[in-house]
Protein backbone atom coordinates (compact mmCIF):
# COMPACT_ATOMS: atom_id res chain seq x y z
CA UNK A 1 0.00 0.00 0.00
CA UNK A 2 1.26 3.49 -0.85
CA UNK A 3 2.13 5.23 2.43
CA UNK A 4 1.11 8.55 0.88
CA UNK A 5 -2.36 7.30 -0.02
CA UNK A 6 -5.46 8.63 1.74
CA UNK A 7 -7.61 5.75 0.52
CA UNK A 8 -10.41 4.94 2.99
CA UNK A 9 -9.61 8.08 5.01
CA UNK A 10 -12.22 10.79 5.66
CA UNK A 11 -10.83 14.29 6.10
CA UNK A 12 -12.65 17.51 7.03
CA UNK A 13 -11.23 20.74 5.61
CA UNK A 14 -12.38 23.93 7.34
CA UNK A 15 -12.13 27.01 5.17
CA UNK A 16 -12.88 24.58 2.36
CA UNK A 17 -14.67 27.26 0.35
CA UNK A 18 -11.57 29.48 0.10
CA UNK A 19 -8.73 29.61 -2.41
CA UNK A 20 -6.19 27.65 -0.37
CA UNK A 21 -8.99 25.47 0.97
CA UNK A 22 -9.79 24.40 -2.58
CA UNK A 23 -6.25 23.07 -2.95
CA UNK A 24 -6.56 21.20 0.34
CA UNK A 25 -9.82 19.48 -0.60
CA UNK A 26 -8.50 18.56 -4.04
CA UNK A 27 -5.31 17.19 -2.47
CA UNK A 28 -7.36 14.88 -0.25
CA UNK A 29 -9.46 13.62 -3.15
CA UNK A 30 -6.51 13.18 -5.50
CA UNK A 31 -4.81 11.05 -2.83
CA UNK A 32 -7.89 8.80 -2.70
CA UNK A 33 -9.58 10.21 0.39
CA UNK A 34 -13.12 11.37 1.09
CA UNK A 35 -13.54 15.01 2.06
CA UNK A 36 -15.91 17.13 4.10
CA UNK A 37 -15.88 20.66 2.67
CA UNK A 38 -16.64 22.94 5.61
CA UNK A 39 -17.24 26.65 5.11
CA UNK A 40 -19.79 29.43 5.53
CA UNK A 41 -20.57 29.76 1.82
CA UNK A 42 -23.15 27.06 1.11
CA UNK A 43 -23.17 27.68 -2.65
CA UNK A 44 -19.42 27.17 -3.02
CA UNK A 45 -19.35 24.19 -0.65
CA UNK A 46 -22.11 22.44 -2.56
CA UNK A 47 -20.63 23.36 -5.94
CA UNK A 48 -17.25 21.90 -5.02
CA UNK A 49 -18.76 18.79 -3.47
CA UNK A 50 -20.95 18.18 -6.53
CA UNK A 51 -17.98 18.56 -8.88
CA UNK A 52 -15.93 16.04 -6.90
CA UNK A 53 -18.77 13.53 -6.69
CA UNK A 54 -19.55 13.80 -10.40
CA UNK A 55 -15.88 13.15 -11.16
CA UNK A 56 -15.96 9.93 -9.15
CA UNK A 57 -14.64 11.24 -5.85
CA UNK A 58 -16.37 11.40 -2.48
CA UNK A 59 -17.25 14.75 -0.93
CA UNK A 60 -19.81 16.22 1.43
CA UNK A 61 -20.67 19.90 1.86
CA UNK A 62 -20.68 21.04 5.50
CA UNK A 63 -21.98 24.56 6.06
CA UNK A 64 -20.78 26.12 9.31
CA UNK A 65 -18.91 28.96 10.98
CA UNK A 66 -15.82 27.60 12.78
CA UNK A 67 -16.48 29.99 15.67
CA UNK A 68 -19.89 28.39 16.33
CA UNK A 69 -19.49 25.14 18.24
CA UNK A 70 -23.12 24.12 17.84
CA UNK A 71 -22.87 24.36 14.05
CA UNK A 72 -19.70 22.24 14.08
CA UNK A 73 -21.37 19.60 16.23
CA UNK A 74 -24.15 19.35 13.64
CA UNK A 75 -21.50 18.91 10.95
CA UNK A 76 -19.83 16.16 12.97
CA UNK A 77 -23.11 14.28 13.15
CA UNK A 78 -23.68 14.78 9.43
CA UNK A 79 -20.28 13.48 8.33
CA UNK A 80 -20.35 10.52 10.73
CA UNK A 81 -23.80 9.57 9.44
CA UNK A 82 -22.57 9.88 5.85
CA UNK A 83 -19.07 8.36 5.98
CA UNK A 84 -19.04 6.58 9.36
CA UNK A 85 -15.72 7.99 10.52
CA UNK A 86 -13.39 11.00 10.60
CA UNK A 87 -9.68 10.33 10.10
CA UNK A 88 -8.29 13.81 9.61
CA UNK A 89 -8.85 17.52 9.94
CA UNK A 90 -7.25 20.42 8.09
CA UNK A 91 -7.83 23.65 10.01
CA UNK A 92 -7.79 25.89 6.97
CA UNK A 93 -10.28 28.53 8.16
CA UNK A 94 -8.80 31.90 9.02
CA UNK A 95 -7.39 34.91 7.22
CA UNK A 96 -7.46 38.66 7.63
CA UNK A 97 -10.26 41.24 7.57
CA UNK A 98 -10.28 45.00 6.84
CA UNK A 99 -10.87 45.93 10.49
CA UNK A 100 -7.68 44.07 11.41
CA UNK A 101 -5.41 46.21 9.20
CA UNK A 102 -3.41 49.24 10.37
CA UNK A 103 -2.31 51.38 7.43
CA UNK A 104 0.96 53.42 7.58
CA UNK A 105 -0.94 56.73 7.81
CA UNK A 106 -3.07 55.58 10.78
CA UNK A 107 -2.31 56.33 14.44
CA UNK A 108 -0.39 53.46 16.03
CA UNK A 109 -1.90 54.26 19.44
CA UNK A 110 -5.44 54.45 18.13
CA UNK A 111 -5.71 51.05 16.47
CA UNK A 112 -9.02 49.31 15.98
CA UNK A 113 -8.42 46.94 18.88
CA UNK A 114 -11.80 45.25 18.49
CA UNK A 115 -10.96 44.55 14.85
CA UNK A 116 -7.52 43.19 15.73
CA UNK A 117 -9.05 40.93 18.38
CA UNK A 118 -11.70 39.68 15.97
CA UNK A 119 -9.04 38.61 13.47
CA UNK A 120 -6.85 37.11 16.18
CA UNK A 121 -9.78 35.11 17.54
CA UNK A 122 -10.77 33.82 14.11
CA UNK A 123 -7.31 32.47 13.39
CA UNK A 124 -6.58 31.04 16.85
CA UNK A 125 -9.97 29.94 18.17
CA UNK A 126 -11.12 29.07 14.66
CA UNK A 127 -8.42 26.40 14.87
CA UNK A 128 -8.96 25.33 18.48
CA UNK A 129 -12.76 24.97 18.38
CA UNK A 130 -12.97 22.59 15.38
CA UNK A 131 -10.22 20.47 16.94
CA UNK A 132 -12.27 20.23 20.14
CA UNK A 133 -15.36 19.17 18.21
CA UNK A 134 -13.82 16.70 15.74
CA UNK A 135 -10.72 15.54 17.64
CA UNK A 136 -12.21 12.73 19.71
CA UNK A 137 -13.73 11.11 16.64
CA UNK A 138 -10.38 11.38 14.85
CA UNK A 139 -8.54 9.75 17.76
CA UNK A 140 -11.08 6.93 17.78
CA UNK A 141 -9.84 5.72 14.38
CA UNK A 142 -6.50 4.82 15.97
CA UNK A 143 -4.52 6.57 13.24
CA UNK A 144 -5.72 10.16 12.94
CA UNK A 145 -4.03 13.37 11.88
CA UNK A 146 -4.78 17.07 12.35
CA UNK A 147 -3.08 19.70 10.19
CA UNK A 148 -3.12 23.34 11.26
CA UNK A 149 -2.39 26.24 8.93
CA UNK A 150 0.16 28.70 10.22
CA UNK A 151 1.71 31.58 8.26
CA UNK A 152 4.88 33.56 7.61
CA UNK A 153 3.20 36.22 9.78
CA UNK A 154 4.15 34.27 12.88
CA UNK A 155 7.80 33.91 11.85
CA UNK A 156 8.72 37.52 11.06
CA UNK A 157 7.18 40.92 11.84
CA UNK A 158 4.81 41.61 8.94
CA UNK A 159 3.49 45.17 8.95
CA UNK A 160 -0.18 46.27 9.10
CA UNK A 161 -1.81 42.99 10.17
CA UNK A 162 -1.23 42.70 13.92
CA UNK A 163 -4.37 40.67 14.66
CA UNK A 164 -3.48 38.11 12.02
CA UNK A 165 0.12 37.95 13.27
CA UNK A 166 -1.05 37.35 16.84
CA UNK A 167 -3.56 34.71 15.80
CA UNK A 168 -1.05 32.70 13.78
CA UNK A 169 1.58 32.99 16.52
CA UNK A 170 -1.03 31.48 18.83
CA UNK A 171 -1.64 28.66 16.34
CA UNK A 172 2.09 27.89 16.35
CA UNK A 173 2.22 27.42 20.10
CA UNK A 174 -1.09 25.58 20.18
CA UNK A 175 0.25 23.21 17.50
CA UNK A 176 3.20 22.25 19.70
CA UNK A 177 1.36 22.17 23.03
CA UNK A 178 -1.61 20.17 21.78
CA UNK A 179 0.59 17.70 19.86
CA UNK A 180 2.40 16.88 23.11
CA UNK A 181 -0.86 16.54 25.05
CA UNK A 182 -2.29 14.27 22.36
CA UNK A 183 0.80 12.06 22.46
CA UNK A 184 0.80 11.88 26.25
CA UNK A 185 -2.87 10.89 26.36
CA UNK A 186 -3.41 8.94 23.11
CA UNK A 187 0.05 7.72 22.17
CA UNK A 188 0.44 7.62 18.40
CA UNK A 189 -3.29 7.31 17.69
CA UNK A 190 -3.66 10.98 16.72
CA UNK A 191 -1.03 13.46 15.53
CA UNK A 192 -0.99 17.24 15.08
CA UNK A 193 1.29 19.21 12.75
CA UNK A 194 1.20 22.47 10.86
CA UNK A 195 1.93 23.95 7.46
CA UNK A 196 3.15 27.54 7.21
CA UNK A 197 2.38 28.85 3.73
CA UNK A 198 4.42 31.68 2.32
CA UNK A 199 2.73 34.33 0.22
CA UNK A 200 -0.04 33.18 -2.09
CA UNK A 201 -2.53 35.35 -3.94
CA UNK A 202 -6.02 34.87 -2.51
CA UNK A 203 -9.27 36.83 -2.68
CA UNK A 204 -8.53 38.31 0.75
CA UNK A 205 -5.16 39.79 -0.14
CA UNK A 206 -5.52 40.40 -3.88
CA UNK A 207 -6.17 44.15 -3.54
CA UNK A 208 -3.17 44.49 -1.25
CA UNK A 209 -0.82 42.80 -3.71
CA UNK A 210 -2.12 43.57 -7.19
CA UNK A 211 -2.79 46.91 -8.88
CA UNK A 212 -6.02 47.39 -10.89
CA UNK A 213 -3.90 46.76 -14.01
CA UNK A 214 -2.72 43.42 -12.62
CA UNK A 215 0.84 44.40 -11.69
CA UNK A 216 2.48 44.13 -8.30
CA UNK A 217 1.84 46.77 -5.66
CA UNK A 218 4.79 48.14 -3.70
CA UNK A 219 3.97 45.70 -0.88
CA UNK A 220 3.90 42.74 -3.26
CA UNK A 221 7.24 43.75 -4.73
CA UNK A 222 8.68 43.79 -1.22
CA UNK A 223 7.32 40.29 -0.59
CA UNK A 224 8.85 38.95 -3.80
CA UNK A 225 12.18 40.62 -3.01
CA UNK A 226 12.21 38.80 0.37
CA UNK A 227 11.34 35.44 -1.23
CA UNK A 228 14.39 33.63 -2.66
CA UNK A 229 12.25 32.02 -5.38
CA UNK A 230 11.23 35.57 -6.40
CA UNK A 231 7.55 34.79 -6.90
CA UNK A 232 4.28 34.12 -5.11
CA UNK A 233 3.28 30.54 -4.44
CA UNK A 234 0.72 28.57 -6.41
CA UNK A 235 -1.98 27.10 -4.12
CA UNK A 236 -1.43 23.66 -5.65
CA UNK A 237 2.12 23.76 -4.28
CA UNK A 238 0.64 23.17 -0.81
CA UNK A 239 -0.84 19.81 -1.76
CA UNK A 240 2.22 17.65 -1.17
CA UNK A 241 2.77 18.85 2.39
CA UNK A 242 -0.91 18.41 3.27
CA UNK A 243 -1.08 14.87 1.92
CA UNK A 244 2.18 13.89 3.62
CA UNK A 245 1.00 15.11 7.03
CA UNK A 246 -2.42 13.45 6.68
CA UNK A 247 -1.02 10.16 5.41
CA UNK A 248 0.77 7.22 7.01
CA UNK A 249 4.01 8.49 5.43
CA UNK A 250 4.35 10.85 8.42
CA UNK A 251 3.26 8.44 11.17
CA UNK A 252 6.21 9.36 13.45
CA UNK A 253 5.82 13.11 12.93
CA UNK A 254 3.97 15.30 15.41
CA UNK A 255 4.25 18.86 16.69
CA UNK A 256 6.24 20.00 13.69
CA UNK A 257 5.76 22.76 11.14
CA UNK A 258 6.49 22.63 7.42
CA UNK A 259 7.22 25.97 5.73
CA UNK A 260 6.01 26.06 2.13
CA UNK A 261 7.27 29.53 1.39
CA UNK A 262 9.86 29.69 -1.36
CA UNK A 263 12.49 30.34 1.30
CA UNK A 264 10.90 33.47 2.82
CA UNK A 265 11.21 32.30 6.44
CA UNK A 266 14.97 31.69 6.24
CA UNK A 267 16.06 34.59 4.02
CA UNK A 268 17.90 37.37 5.83
CA UNK A 269 17.43 39.83 2.97
CA UNK A 270 21.13 39.96 2.08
Amino acid sequence: MDAFSLKDKVVIVTGGTGVLGNSFINAVVEAGGSVGILGRNADIANERADAINKAGGKALALVADVMQEDQLIECRTKILDHFGRIDGLVNGAGGNQPEGVLMPNEDLFNMNLAGMKKVMDLNLWGTVIPTQVFGESIAATGNGSIVNISSMNSKRAISRVLGYNLGKAGVDYYNQWFAVELANRYGDKIRMNAIAPGFFLTEQNRKMHLTPEGGYTERASMVVAQTPFKRFGNPDELKGAVVWLLSDASKFVTGTMICVDGGFSVFGGV
